[in-house]
């Protein structure tokens, strides 16, 4: 079937050129674009006479979504949106030409659509592409006909002006689409960045009637990562997390703040079981293993929680309250969450004054190395000792242990207690074999912050050269967080460089982490230390029997020596004894005690010495405990 043709009149023409100024000056002004398409289509149809115009945008799926069609009938567009394809240009090779389609009901294409075009008398359709600068498809004009026939010379001449004015419009939307997503989109996550979050938080305030919970979330040890695995993986870490997050979806609205900070909003989350609830499984979520640049990485997060009270708290408020609920998480514990509850910032500010206590403590040589025994159960003989580190208050009292420990989660001031510990003991092993006492070994706790630094081999070295003391006398105390935490690789690693040099190795504190009898196999360690938990309930409680004879036979066969730690009663040693564990530590032998008290012990109970079975209990109280 043929069709007139015709020669634009002047007056189309015109229009053309009035409607090509009026589009790039609603550009200019920043129109919606779904405004300027909609007066693109309308004076098109109203040039044409008889087309139904409409306008495509193609997603990077090559998706076409209608961003404006304001005569075609609404059934036809429901249709379109159910399938997200037109009909004329469902084939790839389609996408980026012209399609002239003059009769719908002889094109199989368009076979099911049939049923919402027909009644409405659209009877043929002609698409011309919208390209960018450098080729790209950015979408379609399309025309609809109520006759059988293709396009005539002006709707030739429109389609032809109104593709470039579309293509400056579609360009200048991905402009500032990349505008906005660097204003308001972290680059590396892909999650909204904290402009959003402050936007969304502010929006949120003012509905008051709109419940919600707010957490944030760290990435544990991402430093390490960055430092022991490369920034590469770091960012990959990064990435992955972002995804997670963002896959969550529901009433979980998350955010990127910082390196590794990020916040979820909770819509809908007025209580504290519900809150903990999707922390729990967004903990559960993160913590998946996965590969990057040939390495295992298995994430952890700590989160801490705020629910919003609007009569109470406003957006520096509940973001106040969960920073502090995060930092006593990171506080009690890697991977865990923490809510916020009133008494946490009393909390955290004993913390804080116990950090000051410990720095102006190192400053003014208000450290000293105490010494617990380690000794053969059987006899009492002191085979080696402990150094704990204690802190002197100004007027020379002891700070109890439980409270100056909660001030060495801070990695400097341990870092820097570690250094001032080395060179105590230094001195009191050489004091010792000077003395000549059958010494063995002295076991003393390093933390992460000593292996982050990557200097722990030379440290221990000098320290131990400079006083002359062999470095087989030195066990060096590993607690199971430090063993199997992130960057645990680089620990064993170095551990394995220490062990090459005569120091043994003691996994301090087994079964209150992550260890568990299997991992045995594979840790480069000498001896394990039972941890108090196991021995407080010894005598009574017959699983932590269980564990500790299995635990005693497997090292057994392994050629590692077991220490019971935190042993009180006699029924504990006797029962540790009978099992066949022949080491121990606790205040059933002696606390710890200061330089010249632990020189006594050594010297009068020390193996080889004096056997404590020919040594009454009392004396061995009167010299521990002065």
């Amino acid at each position: 079937m043929k069709w007139s043709r015709y020669v634009p009149t002047k007056q189309a023409l015109e229009r053309l050129i009035t409607l090509q100024t009026t589009v790039l000056k609603m550009i200019a002004y920043g129109e919606p674009i779904q405004a300027i398409s909609g007066t693109i289509c309308r004076e098109a149809e109203d040039i044409s006479g008889e087309a139904s115009c409409v306008i495509f945008s193609v997603d990077q799926d090559g998706r076409m979504h209608p961003l404006a069609a304001p005569s075609l009938p609404l059934p036809f567009l429901r249709r379109f949106a159910e399938t997200n394809a037109p009909a004329s240009d469902v084939t790839p090779m389609a996408f980026n030409q012209p399609v002239t389609v003059l009769d719908v009901e002889k094109d199989a294409r368009f076979a099911p659509y049939l049923d919402v075009m027909i009644p409405f008398g659209l009877l043929s359709y002609w698409s011309s592409p919208i390209r960018s600068r450098d080729g790209r498809l950015l979408g379609k004009v399309g025309f609809y006909y109520t006759r059988k026939r293709g396009p005539n010379a002006t709707e030739e001449a429109i389609v032809a002006s109104l593709t470039h004015l579309c293509a400056v419009m579609l360009e200048n939307q991905e402009i500032q689409r990349k505008v906005k997503d660097l204003a308001f989109i972290d680059t590396l996550s892909r999650l909204p960045n904290r402009a959003s979050y402050n936007d969304r938080l502010s929006m949120l305030m003012e509905d008051a009637t709109s419940p919600f919970a707010l957490l944030l979330l760290d990435i544990d040890y991402l430093k390490s990562v960055n430092d022991t695995m490369g920034h590469a993986v770091g960012d990959a870490l990064i990435r992955t997390m972002g995804a997670r997050l963002k896959s969550i979806g529901g009433t979980v609205e998350p955010f990127r703040l910082s390196g590794d900070e990020f916040s979820l909003i909770v819509h809908g989350c007025d209580t504290e079981d519900a809150m903990e609830q999707v922390a729990r499984s967004i903990i559960s979520e993160a913590g998946i293993p996965f590969e990057a640049n040939g390495y295992s990485v298995v994430p952890s997060v700590t989160i801490g929680g705020a629910i919003y009270d609007p009569t109470q708290q406003g957006a520096d408020r509940l973001q106040e309250n969960a920073d502090l609920a995060l930092y006593h998480g990171k506080e009690l514990g890697r991977g865990s969450f923490v809510a916020y509850k009133p008494g946490l910032q009393t909390s955290i500010a004993e913390r804080v004054k116990l950090m000051s206590d410990l720095g102006a403590a190192l400053r003014e040589g208000r450290i000293e190395a105490f010494f617990q025994p380690i000794v053969r159960i059987d006899t009492g003989a002191i085979v080696g000792m402990e150094a704990l580190a204690r802190m002197l208050s100004y007027e020379g009292t002891i700070v109890p242990a439980a409270d100056f420990y909660k001030a060495t989660s801070d990695p400097r001031l341990a870092y820097d207690l570690s250094g001032v510990m080395l060179k105590q003991i230094a001195s009191a092993v050489r004091g010792w074999l000077d003395l000549g006492i059958p010494f063995q070994h002295i076991g003393f706790n390093v933390t992460q912050a000593d292996f982050k630094q990557g200097d722990i081999e030379r440290r221990i070295t000098e320290a131990f050269a400079d006083a002359g003391v062999p470095l087989k006398h030195i066990i060096l105390e590993v607690n199971e967080a430090v063993y199997l935490g992130p960057g645990d690789d680089f620990v064993a690693r170095a551990v394995e460089r220490l062990r090459a040099k005569g120091i043994l190795v003691a996994l301090d504190d087994f079964g209150t982490g992550f260890a568990s009898l299997t991992h045995l196999l594979s840790f480069p360690v000498d001896i394990i230390k039972i941890d108090r938990s196991f021995v407080t309930d010894i005598v009574t409680d017959k699983n932590s029997c269980v564990i500790v004879e299995a635990l005693l036979g497997i090292a057994g066969k392994l050629g590692m020596r077991i220490v019971a730690e935190g042993i009180e009663t006699v029924d504990q040693a006797e029962k540790l004894m009978s099992m066949g564990c022949r080491l121990g530590q606790g205040y059933r032998f002696a606390p710890p005690v200061p330089r010249s008290l632990a020189t006594e012990l050594l010297q009068r109970l020390g193996e080889g010495v004096h056997r404590a079975a020919e040594t009454p209990n009392a004396e061995v109280d009167h010299i521990a405990r002065r």
